[in-house]
């Protein structure tokens, strides 16, 4: 048994779905039961989510998951008539057939369970399940969406339920060391390790949903990423880098564009208050990323990023929250975030100073910087990201 999901662009006009079917019906030969989940055509998303604003200025949670779970629905049901022509026994089947459970965080919602019972019965039945990725239901059955790439998750948490490898199918032909539209001679991998893949995915890199990087670390998902387009050998996200292949100081740099810098000014030198400000954050499901805190004197700055469509809440957040310290706060953008990943920053040391060097080097004095036990984070001007992204690059041979 195998799960495959196919992306957007793999399903995005007649052509292509016939040829996913055929990549199907080729396994389904080989003697596999596939599980196939598919994204929505294209940029059906974007349109739907066009379409809504043309009609509300902001969209209601609920009613736009109603909306958008359509796309996944009607690229689904076409690869299943695909597989029909080419004699394959397959059937469509949507979140709410399967019962995948989520939260009820619309827009954004996390995968609580699959019932397996339900997926063997079809299994019994099927050669091949096409499965609407993206999507789940409440409780209480309404229709949720888990955010933008979540068909990546669904794929996994299929894979985990079913206790099979996960094939992930786009059109790029496996993870490289930094994005090829950014820098060309970038190297593609024949290997990462889930914490590189996670932090690469959470930092920008769009190879995989961060969350389906999650769900196979914790249930030990082999994931291979590979193109729909052509046989070409992809990559493999898996536990540990094999034992015959060296473990790279630096595996990869990720830019995550459009980033707003939010800084709080003359708060109290009080940890209570910072606590009830991220607080109240967490409660309105804001993910804040790149936290600073200085104190000064008496008072004490915060500073962190968003992504610009949190600005709104954010702000009328802020508004709510700080007239009680009398603070300040401001906006300041657009930056992008770099970050620099690799396991071996665990046993070596140079990279942060390597990598300041080369933001030197531009004149570039970064806005924030994060590190962790394996990546490195600067905030710095959207305008210069690309460029330094390349420096980089080149600096650490990637």
């Amino acid at each position: 048994m195998v799960v495959q999901k196919y992306g957007g662009s793999s399903v995005a006009d007649p052509d292509r779905i016939r040829n996913v079917a055929r990549r199907i019906a080729k396994k389904v030969q080989e003697g596999y039961k596939v599980v196939t989940v598919v994204s929505a055509m294209g940029k059906t998303t974007d349109s739907l989510i066009s379409l809504a604003k043309s009609v509300s200025s902001k969209p209601d949670e609920r009613e736009l998951d109603m909306l958008l779970t359509t796309g996944e629905q009607a690229s689904c049901a076409l690869v299943a008539m695909a597989l029909k022509d080419l004699g394959v026994n397959a059937i469509s089947l949507n979140a709410f057939q399967v019962k995948i459970l989520t939260t009820k965080n619309h827009n954004n919602a996390r995968i609580l369970d699959i019932s397996t019972k339900k997926l063997k019965d079809y299994l019994d039945i099927y050669d091949v399940l096409v499965i609407t990725g993206f999507q789940g239901i409440t409780e209480d059955e309404h229709l949720t969406t888990l955010g933008r790439g979540g068909s990546d998750t669904s794929a996994v948490a299929l894979a985990a339920k079913l206790r099979c490898d996960c094939e992930i199918y786009s059109d790029v032909a496996g993870v490289y060391t930094c994005d090829p539209k950014l820098y060309p001679e970038t190297k593609k991998l024949k290997y990462v390790t889930y914490d590189d893949m996670l932090e690469m995915a959470a930092t920008g890199a769009k190879v995989l949903h961060s969350r389906s990087v999650e769900i196979a670390k914790k249930y030990n998902v082999r994931v291979y990423c590979g193109s729909s387009f052509n046989d070409e050998e992809g990559t493999w996200v898996v536990d540990r880098i094999p034992e015959w292949l060296e473990e790279p100081l630096v595996t990869g740099v990720s830019l995550d564009k459009n980033q707003v810098k939010v800084s709080i000014m003359d708060l109290p030198n009080d940890a209570k208050v910072v606590t009830d400000i991220f607080k109240r954050v967490a409660e309105k499901g804001i993910n804040v990323d790149m936290i600073s805190l200085v104190k000064n004197g008496t008072s004490t700055h915060v500073s962190f990023t968003v992504v610009p469509e949190r600005l709104d809440k954010i702000e009328e957040l802020l508004n709510e929250t700080l007239a009680d310290y009398g603070a300040k706060y401001h906006f300041y953008g657009k930056f992008s975030k770099i970050t620099v990943v690799g396991t071996g920053m665990r046993s070596h040391y140079g990279v942060a100073s390597k990598l300041l060097e080369v933001l030197s080097e531009h004149g570039i004095e970064p806005e924030l910087i994060t590190t962790s036990e394996i990546k490195i984070s600067v905030l710095v001007p959207e305008n210069v990201a690309e460029e330094l992204v390349k420096s980089i690059c080149k600096a650490f041979d990637l």
